[in-house]
């Protein structure tokens, strides 16, 4: 959006929604922004089950893109939507925003000061149909608004987040809720995809095989997202993994009192704080030993696109 276009935009809040095959959560997502978006925009990876028709009964305006990852599924949809409001906001299909938050927004919104780029949103997370309350996991705090033309989100394989520019992040103290209803199955299939994925984010942060974007601060993320991210790839990612989860789960479940969550806690934290990152540091291990005998980076990312299932090459030709 040009800066001319910008200075014309409508009061209100434009919400993006990434979808693929969502029937099952889609309809709760929008019912529950119906009463703060001013504009609704699907961003559909060729869905084939009533995903668009949902949307479309609902008034939202649905776009269709090839999927490769998140962060470049959301970003193109924040280049190609046609968005008309002052504000912007990132919602998952099947994340709910709740009743207190609505409120907030509403009230607030409309009345924040021209320095604020970004809004901070605390997210909570249910699993197994009870909200995990400990282990770190609340709240997690993410920019999820921002004024139009003042935020992106990262160009990374996983764990990717939205930077704001050209002002401050405030904190609204309102909840949204992650409440995917699919099973252990899905859950698990999903994560392993993401352990892929990640696998690929901490192969290139060893050999930068292709520029690696660096967005995250805490003036352009909340502080607890740089936090982590720091965290994560100057200290965690240099721990063999063996000893990096075990010690990660222990201190989510002992020191983060994450015990305190029950029976479906502990599958959570173990699934989600142990076994997916030991999958990850499983598969960095696996695909480091099939390229250990490559030296050319562009055979590595050939190579890495191959074992992977994902086109690096496209994806560093981009980047260069």
């Amino acid at each position: 959006m040009t800066e001319a276009s910008l200075s014309q935009a409508q009061p209100g809040l434009s919400v993006i929604i990434l979808t693929h095959n969502e029937e099952r959560h889609l309809e709760r997502a929008i019912k529950s922004i119906a009463t703060i978006a001013s504009e609704i925009f699907v961003i559909d990876s060729f869905s084939n089950d009533r995903t668009i028709e949902i949307a479309t009964s609902l008034g939202a305006v649905v776009l269709q893109n090839k999927f490769i990852n998140y962060a470049k599924q959301f970003q193109w949809g924040l280049d190609n939507a046609p968005i008309k409001c002052k504000w912007v906001m990132r919602l998952d299909a099947d994340e709910i925003i709740e009743p207190d938050l609505i409120e907030e927004i509403e009230q607030k919104l409309p009345h924040l000061p021209v320095d604020v780029a970004g809004i901070n949103l605390k997210r909570k997370h249910i699993f197994m149909n009870r909200w995990v309350r400990y282990g770190g996991r609340y709240p997690l705090v993410l920019v999820r608004i921002w004024r139009n033309g003042q935020g992106r989100i990262e160009d990374r394989w996983m764990d990717e987040h939205m930077v704001v520019w050209g002002g401050r992040t405030i904190t609204f103290e309102g909840g949204f809720s992650d409440h995917n209803l699919n099973d252990l199955t899905f859950f698990t299939n999903k994560h392993n995809k993401y352990a892929t994925r990640e696998a690929i984010d901490i192969i290139n942060q060893k050999l930068n095989l292709f520029p690696r974007d660096m967005a995250v601060t805490s003036e352009s993320t909340s502080l607890q997202a740089s936090a982590k991210r720091f965290i994560k790839e100057r200290i965690y990612n240099y721990l063999p993994f063996t000893l990096g989860a075990f010690t990660y789960f222990f201190w989510r479940y002992i020191f983060q009192l994450g015990f305190l969550d029950g029976r479906s806690g502990l599958v959570y934290h173990f699934l989600q704080g142990y076994w997916y990152r030991f999958l990850v540091g499983a598969k960095v291990m696996e695909l480091e030993a099939a390229i250990a005998q490559l030296t050319d980076k562009q055979q590595i990312i050939l190579e890495l696109s191959n074992l992977t299932g994902h086109d690096l090459v496209i994806d560093c030709q981009q980047k260069i």
